[in-house]
Protein backbone atom coordinates (compact mmCIF):
# COMPACT_ATOMS: atom_id res chain seq x y z
CA UNK A 1 0.00 0.00 0.00
CA UNK A 2 2.01 2.66 -0.94
CA UNK A 3 -0.41 5.88 -1.26
CA UNK A 4 -2.06 6.46 1.61
CA UNK A 5 -4.35 9.11 1.15
CA UNK A 6 -7.18 11.16 4.15
CA UNK A 7 -8.90 13.97 3.73
CA UNK A 8 -9.26 16.59 6.43
CA UNK A 9 -11.74 20.21 5.77
CA UNK A 10 -11.18 23.09 8.21
CA UNK A 11 -13.75 21.61 10.95
CA UNK A 12 -11.65 18.24 10.82
CA UNK A 13 -8.05 18.99 10.16
CA UNK A 14 -6.82 19.68 14.06
CA UNK A 15 -7.84 15.64 15.03
CA UNK A 16 -7.18 14.68 11.23
CA UNK A 17 -3.82 16.38 11.16
CA UNK A 18 -3.12 14.91 14.71
CA UNK A 19 -3.15 11.20 13.67
CA UNK A 20 -1.13 12.28 10.59
CA UNK A 21 1.55 13.13 12.76
CA UNK A 22 1.64 10.19 15.13
CA UNK A 23 1.76 8.01 12.16
CA UNK A 24 4.38 9.72 10.28
CA UNK A 25 7.18 7.28 11.12
CA UNK A 26 5.93 4.93 9.23
CA UNK A 27 5.97 6.35 5.75
CA UNK A 28 8.81 7.32 3.52
CA UNK A 29 7.20 10.44 2.39
CA UNK A 30 4.33 12.88 4.00
CA UNK A 31 3.09 15.03 2.39
CA UNK A 32 -0.30 17.92 2.95
CA UNK A 33 -2.19 18.78 -0.19
CA UNK A 34 -3.94 22.02 0.42
CA UNK A 35 -6.76 22.33 -2.24
CA UNK A 36 -10.23 24.57 -2.60
CA UNK A 37 -13.09 22.07 -2.16
CA UNK A 38 -15.22 20.71 -4.94
CA UNK A 39 -18.38 22.69 -6.26
CA UNK A 40 -21.42 20.16 -5.70
CA UNK A 41 -22.61 22.01 -9.22
CA UNK A 42 -19.40 20.86 -11.61
CA UNK A 43 -18.55 18.49 -9.21
CA UNK A 44 -14.84 19.77 -9.69
CA UNK A 45 -13.20 22.22 -8.17
CA UNK A 46 -13.60 26.03 -8.00
CA UNK A 47 -9.64 26.38 -8.65
CA UNK A 48 -8.37 25.81 -11.64
CA UNK A 49 -4.82 25.33 -11.08
CA UNK A 50 -6.13 22.21 -8.15
CA UNK A 51 -8.11 20.86 -11.54
CA UNK A 52 -4.91 20.89 -13.36
CA UNK A 53 -2.05 19.55 -10.75
CA UNK A 54 -4.36 17.02 -8.77
CA UNK A 55 -3.75 14.22 -11.17
CA UNK A 56 -0.49 14.79 -12.16
CA UNK A 57 0.13 15.10 -8.34
CA UNK A 58 -1.84 11.79 -7.97
CA UNK A 59 0.06 10.04 -10.64
CA UNK A 60 3.26 11.09 -9.48
CA UNK A 61 2.79 9.77 -6.03
CA UNK A 62 0.93 6.13 -6.92
CA UNK A 63 4.02 5.61 -8.99
CA UNK A 64 5.92 5.67 -5.77
CA UNK A 65 6.71 2.42 -4.57
CA UNK A 66 7.80 3.69 -1.44
CA UNK A 67 5.09 4.44 1.30
CA UNK A 68 3.46 7.75 1.12
CA UNK A 69 0.95 9.58 2.96
CA UNK A 70 -1.10 12.50 2.17
CA UNK A 71 -3.52 14.53 3.87
CA UNK A 72 -5.84 16.43 1.35
CA UNK A 73 -7.05 19.30 3.26
CA UNK A 74 -9.75 21.48 1.63
CA UNK A 75 -9.75 25.19 2.33
CA UNK A 76 -13.48 25.38 2.26
CA UNK A 77 -15.43 27.56 -0.86
CA UNK A 78 -14.14 30.71 -2.64
CA UNK A 79 -15.34 33.25 -0.03
CA UNK A 80 -13.97 31.25 2.57
CA UNK A 81 -10.52 30.88 1.09
CA UNK A 82 -10.43 34.49 0.41
CA UNK A 83 -10.75 35.50 3.70
CA UNK A 84 -7.21 36.75 4.76
CA UNK A 85 -8.23 35.49 8.58
CA UNK A 86 -8.23 32.35 6.87
CA UNK A 87 -6.94 29.97 9.58
CA UNK A 88 -4.29 28.32 7.12
CA UNK A 89 -3.26 31.59 6.00
CA UNK A 90 -2.34 33.06 9.12
CA UNK A 91 -0.98 29.99 10.42
CA UNK A 92 2.61 29.96 11.43
CA UNK A 93 3.09 26.31 10.01
CA UNK A 94 1.68 26.43 6.81
CA UNK A 95 1.93 30.20 6.04
CA UNK A 96 -0.61 29.72 2.66
CA UNK A 97 -0.82 32.11 -0.06
CA UNK A 98 -2.59 29.81 -2.61
CA UNK A 99 -3.71 26.29 -3.97
CA UNK A 100 -2.92 23.97 -4.44
CA UNK A 101 -0.14 23.92 -2.32
CA UNK A 102 1.74 20.75 -2.06
CA UNK A 103 3.87 20.59 1.62
CA UNK A 104 6.18 17.94 2.62
CA UNK A 105 6.06 17.47 6.37
CA UNK A 106 9.11 16.01 7.90
CA UNK A 107 10.33 15.18 11.93
CA UNK A 108 7.20 17.67 12.71
CA UNK A 109 7.70 20.73 10.35
CA UNK A 110 7.57 21.88 6.79
CA UNK A 111 10.66 20.48 5.40
CA UNK A 112 9.43 22.06 1.14
CA UNK A 113 6.55 22.96 -0.36
CA UNK A 114 5.14 23.88 -4.29
CA UNK A 115 2.39 26.66 -4.43
CA UNK A 116 -0.10 26.99 -7.06
CA UNK A 117 1.70 27.91 -9.99
CA UNK A 118 4.15 24.91 -10.08
CA UNK A 119 2.28 21.70 -8.27
CA UNK A 120 1.44 20.53 -11.24
CA UNK A 121 5.35 20.62 -12.63
CA UNK A 122 6.59 16.66 -12.58
CA UNK A 123 9.63 17.22 -12.12
CA UNK A 124 9.39 19.19 -9.05
CA UNK A 125 7.04 17.11 -7.59
CA UNK A 126 9.68 14.47 -7.82
CA UNK A 127 12.57 16.82 -6.16
CA UNK A 128 9.95 17.38 -3.18
CA UNK A 129 9.25 13.69 -2.74
CA UNK A 130 13.26 12.57 -3.20
CA UNK A 131 14.35 15.65 -0.77
CA UNK A 132 14.06 12.98 1.91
Amino acid sequence: MPLKIVDATLSTFNTVFEKFKSEASNNKSNLILFLADIEPSTNLSWCPDCVRAEPVIYKKLESSHDDVALLRAYVGDRPTWRNPQHPWRVDSKFKLKGVPTLILWENGEVKGRLEDHEAHIERKIDALISTK
